[in-house]
């Protein structure tokens, strides 16, 4: 049977006039829609050789040209429901910023501010002395400044206080982060050089003070926030070395990672370094991260002595490292929160997600899986289980916060490809879902589900698949 001849594609100009491109223009730009007719075509040219090939009609090719546009207009970075059981999960981007913060953050994208202007003397200012003072209050140190990270406050710090020289440090503290980022590495960047005391799980004052010579720019000690060591071990702690730093006439610097501004443990949740506490025990420099447990955006956070945050501020690799207006907005936000510490919980979300009551998880559990399991049909079976949660980016690595999940369990096809593609299918939904797999089953931890009645709406594609 002779084959159909392939009829030829219109012109740029003819498909820019068809009724349903041309109304392309008023949403994209003319511009935008003449790339998105070509590139169709292209596509079209490459695959119309093929014997299965079929020419497109003019509806056709204008519902793919609209779709083109919508995929390239559409952000690659959206909203998605956290059902992983981890509240700060370094892949979904780990805290979610307060109201407060947010409003703040907004104003400095919108409006000109005095980000670097003083306004009592209407000469320059400097833009730590919006976060300063506060951090000051909060801490109990002398001084403080931030950068765009806790990686790049350990840095800093010893790039200001130990160029070329040596940093004691405990090798039960070498630290692997995420991302394969690792304490020695950052040392080496700062051009400082190591010298590890003590054993993998025993260190005691004596290592420090034999480690101790003339090139000894000053002693650390790191929190151990995403491992720990149990059995025979033996640690000293901030109060000791610093002790035996300043014996020598020497800074203790101390790595807190996470980094708390208040006592978890008065809200049910597991003790973490404090602060203001580290800062007690006679540590000189303390560094600490802003979107763990502080519950602000990303940024490390560097507090103590005014004489060593002076040089600190001056070293060059601080206007590297320094931070944007919104992001200050952002910490200066959540910072403000701390003022009123009986609202604390209410207002920053990552301390309401972690104290958030097992039974209100176990009454929303049981509210939402009849819609999930009609929306999953007979092929699925959905219970409301108890589950473990974790607060996740290496803090309190080895507790867990009791929680409630929705257990989906397939009933008849393969257990691994039905979980594959029920994860995939709920990945696909306008708010991409979030779970995870684990015992042959797909586990949706409703810990940080706020929005119910967003969750529910658009569970109805999942029949249909």
């Amino acid at each position: 049977m002779a084959t159909q001849p392939i009829s030829p594609f219109p012109s740029v100009d003819r498909i820019a006039r068809f009724e349903a491109v041309a109304s392309l223009c008023e949403v994209y730009g003319r511009s935008a829609v003449i790339d998105a007719i070509r590139a169709v075509l292209d596509e079209h040219r490459t695959h119309r050789e093929e014997p299965e090939y079929r020419s497109p009609s003019d509806d056709e090719l204008s519902r793919q040209i609209a779709d083109r546009l919508h995929d390239r207009a559409t952000p690659r970075l959206r909203r998605v429901f956290n059902l992983t059981g981890t509240v700060l999960h370094t892949n979904l981007g780990r805290t979610q910023l307060s109201s407060r913060a947010i409003e703040h953050a907004s104003m400095a994208m919108r409006e000109a501010c005095n980000l670097e202007f003083d306004l009592d003397s209407g000469g320059r200012g400097e833009r730590d002395s919006l976060i300063e003072d506060i951090l000051v209050e909060l801490t109990g140190a002398e001084a403080a400044t931030v950068v765009n990270n806790n990686a790049a406050a350990v840095l800093l710090v010893l790039a200001a206080l130990a160029h070329k020289r040596e940093v004691v440090l405990s090798r039960g503290e070498l630290v692997e982060i995420g991302g394969a980022f690792r304490i020695p590495d950052v040392m080496r960047s700062a051009n400082t050089r190591l010298i590890e005391v003590g054993t993998t799980n025993c260190t005691h004052p004596s290592d420090y003070q034999r480690a101790i010579g003339a090139k000894t720019a000053a002693l650390m000690k790191v929190h151990m926030s995403n491992y720990k060591i149990s059995g025979f071990v033996a640690h000293v702690s901030e109060a000791e070395v610093a002790h035996i730093a300043h014996e020598h006439q020497l800074p203790l610097i101390v790595d807190l990672g996470a980094g708390s501004l208040i006592d978890l443990s008065a809200h049910g949740l597991p003790k973490e370094p404090v602060v203001r506490e580290t800062i007690a025990s006679g540590a000189d420099v303390v560094t600490f991260s802003g979107d763990k447990l502080l519950g602000g955006p990303q940024a490390g956070l560097i507090v103590g002595k005014r004489a060593l945050l002076d040089k600190i501020k001056r070293h060059p690799l601080k206007r590297a490292l320094r931070v944007s207006k919104p992001l200050l907005a952002a910490l200066e936000g959540t910072l403000l929160a701390y003022r009123t510490p009986d609202l604390l919980l209410q207002e920053l979300p990552t301390l309401r997600l972690l104290t958030r009551p097992v039974d209100e998880i176990e009454a929303l559990a049981n509210r939402v899986l009849p819609h999930l399991a009609a929306a999953l049909g007979t092929q699925w079976q959905v219970d409301v289980t108890p589950v473990a949660s974790q607060v996740g980016s290496g803090s309190l690595p080895i507790e867990v916060i009791p929680s409630m999940a929705l257990i989906c369990r397939p009933t008849s096809a393969k257990v691994g490809s039905a979980l594959k593609r029920l994860a995939r299918d709920l990945r696909r939904l306008p708010t991409p879902v979030i779970g995870r797999v684990a015992d042959d089953a797909l586990v949706l931890d409703l810990r940080c589900l706020e929005d119910e009645q967003g969750f529910i709406a658009q569970l109805g594609p999942l029949a249909a698949k």
